[in-house]
């Protein structure tokens, strides 16, 4: 019976793994730019003498589908969102650089700008974009900042920074638990002057609510029927036990 239990105790662990991240998924269907988790397991032979018909589950690790979310006007001059492919560059807390495809941009009370999670955004100088005091800001399809000083006529525009955007190797880029990508190692992206910005418009999370509540069902019914298998297991070998006695 121990090859029925192996099998469904390790895939019950499993189903509950996917469950929790379909469960963080959902959560964040209305984060802006977020990217969903993926998870990954495998069957695997469990590995010594007299077990060679003995099948197990294993983590593979976790994923992440970098499939672009919905667009959505805003109107606001600092949402800016990416058009296909790239990444804004960003500070992380613990002073990494790191990438997002949240686009919902603030300003703090210091004047840097930051990203709507408070997370400040690298300019091509290399260190977070901080704004002077402005009454007008424009941002560019390359990620150029353009300000009207406060007090200054409208033909008096400044130059200010310009965001740091990257487009590095998918499959370089790893997902923390911060919410953020980053290259192997730390290692920093280098500007790409081919990814373009939308102004007034935010990316959503690639997120489907619908698909997400339904995986959660299917989970919830596979991981039933591995308990009910387990159960199986021990009735069987209650079953087996009574049949050895009267022998």
């Amino acid at each position: 019976m121990d090859k029925m239990v192996f099998l469904a105790s390790t895939a019950g662990k499993e189903i509950m793994r996917a469950q929790a991240i379909n469960a963080n998924n959902l959560a964040n269907a209305s984060t802006t730019g977020f990217r969903q988790d993926l998870a990954f397991a495998e069957s695997l032979a469990v590995d010594g003498p007299g077990y060679a018909t003995r099948v197990y589950s294993q983590s593979e690790g976790i994923g992440s589908d970098l499939s672009p979310g919905a667009l959505v006007t805003t109107g606001r001059e600092l949402d800016v969102a990416i058009r296909g492919q790239g990444w804004f560059a960003v500070q992380a807390n613990d002073g990494s650089e790191a990438f997002t495809r949240a686009g919902d941009l603030r300003l703090s009370a210091a004047g840097v700008l930051t990203t709507g999670a408070g997370l400040p955004v690298i300019g091509n100088s290399g260190g977070p974009i901080t704004l002077p005091p402005f009454e007008k800001l424009e941002i560019g399809v390359d990620g150029t900042i353009t300000v009207r000083p406060l007090g200054q006529q409208a033909a008096a525009l400044a130059v200010v920074d310009r965001i740091k955007l990257v487009n590095p190797p998918t499959a370089n880029l790893r997902k923390a638990e911060d919410g953020l990508f980053r290259l192997p190692e730390g290692e920093f992206a280098e500007p790409d002057a081919g990814v373009q910005l939308v102004s007034g418009v935010i990316e959503s999370s690639n997120v489907n609510a619908v698909d997400a509540m339904v995986k959660m069902m299917d989970l919830s019914r596979k991981f039933e029927m591995q308990v009910k298998m387990m159960e199986q297991a021990k009735s069987n070998d209650s079953a087996s036990a009574k049949l050895m006695q009267m022998s």
